[in-house]
């Protein structure tokens, strides 16, 4: 027999000493104990409108006072992220790390944290501070405060292998939802939850449009709670359409098709605001029609009729915490399926033209290990 020969299930002294080592550093990361952070990780930085983002290496944060150092495991890719690429959003920090459905572990925690230890899992949204003070606040409207910071825009987000956070506007993840399926939940599901809410009480027959990551999140939690859910997609798009019907929808047609009975509410999740009109004209009087997006094209204009008989058009800014804690439990209830295509970090600009061009199915999520 040959000396380095090794029958099957065998290893050499040197491999069970690095298996044993991982092992071992894994059992202390899930006790709490803290395990050495790098001095540099990659991240994907924004440098300008209309230029791709460009892989950096960067120095890791610390975890300031009240603050969570988390290893990125996976990052949402939103449509948002595409406003600030191109300019529609026009006050990034400068050398921004965008990303804000981030989903990872604790590592580290600062000063005066509470309610994270070592090695738990965390999530990180959009909201990422709040003055506490303005009048809006004072309301339970945080989601409106005059000086909120948020995350992958006015603070660095998670398009990055670590990335550091406040603890009070950060999440627990549902122990169900591995990091992939979860990080879609922190605004996809959060902001298009926000949106649901705000069709009011007694809807019965909902329409959305654009049929993308907001939409398969909330088109499952309406059909759950016994909705009628119909999706209006891009003219033609069959894929689209197709999906919305394995996840419960009774229709799915074109955004220009007309509905087949008045509804009660319509969210539009499209930027598109010539879809406004076409919602108007799909509800019932009194009917709601939300707009569910940070940014949106020019509204045409329409007739007052279409308006009149009580409808409503309200548009949806940001999330409160409040908005994230529901979600995530009734997520976890029902149980929400979150569709991901994942990529790996350095491939976030292929992630975000997929996502421009209406390519995906579900939502984008960044691999940041």
């Amino acid at each position: 027999m040959a000396p380095d020969y090794k029958p099957d299930g065998l290893r050499t002294v040197s491999e069970i000493y690095v298996i044993s080592w991982l092992v071992f550093l894994k059992q202390l990361e899930e006790r709490g104990h803290a395990v050495k952070v790098p001095s540099t990780m990659r991240a994907m930085v924004f440098e300008g409108v209309g230029k791709p983002l460009v892989l950096t290496t960067r120095s890791v944060p610390d975890a300031g006072p009240g603050q969570l150092l988390i290893r990125v495991s996976n990052c949402g890719v939103c449509r948002t992220d595409l406003h600030i690429l191109d300019g529609d959003l026009s006050r990034p920090k400068p050398g921004l790390i965008p990303g804000h459905e981030v989903s990872g572990t604790v590592i580290e925690t600062g000063a005066g944290v509470e309610r994270f230890a070592n090695g738990d899992r965390a999530g990180v949204p959009w909201l990422g501070h709040t003055c506490g003070e303005c009048r809006y606040c004072r309301r339970g409207q945080e989601n409106l405060c005059h000086r909120a910071m948020f995350t992958g825009y006015t603070l660095d987000g998670g398009y990055a292998e670590y990335m550091a956070a406040d603890q009070r506007y950060c999440f627990p993840l549902p122990p169900d939802f591995e990091d992939a399926k979860a990080a879609p939940l922190l605004c996809a599901g959060l902001i298009g939850f926000r949106s649901y809410r705000m069709t009011g009480e007694g809807t019965e027959a909902i329409g959305l449009y654009g049929f993308g990551a907001a939409a398969h999140i909330i088109a499952q939690i309406a059909v759950h709670q016994g909705k009628r859910v119909y999706a209006f997609t891009r003219p033609g798009d069959k894929v689209a359409q197709e999906f919305a019907l394995t996840l419960g929808a009774r229709w799915a047609g074109g955004s220009t098709e007309a509905a087949p009975e008045p509804l009660d509410a319509a969210i539009i999740f499209a930027p598109v605001g010539s879809l406004v009109p076409a919602a108007l004209r799909a509800v019932r009087k009194g009917g709601t029609v939300v707009c569910g997006g940070i940014h949106m094209s020019d509204i045409p204009s329409f007739p007052y009729e279409l308006l009149w008989e009580e409808r409503v058009i309200r548009s949806v800014a940001n999330l409160t915490r409040e908005d994230g804690e529901e979600l995530l439990r009734l997520a976890a209830e029902v149980p929400v399926e979150t569709q991901v295509e994942l990529f790996p970090l350095d491939a976030a600009n292929k992630a975000l033209e997929r996502l421009r061009s209406g390519q995906l199915r579900g939502a984008a999520v960044l691999s940041c290990k």
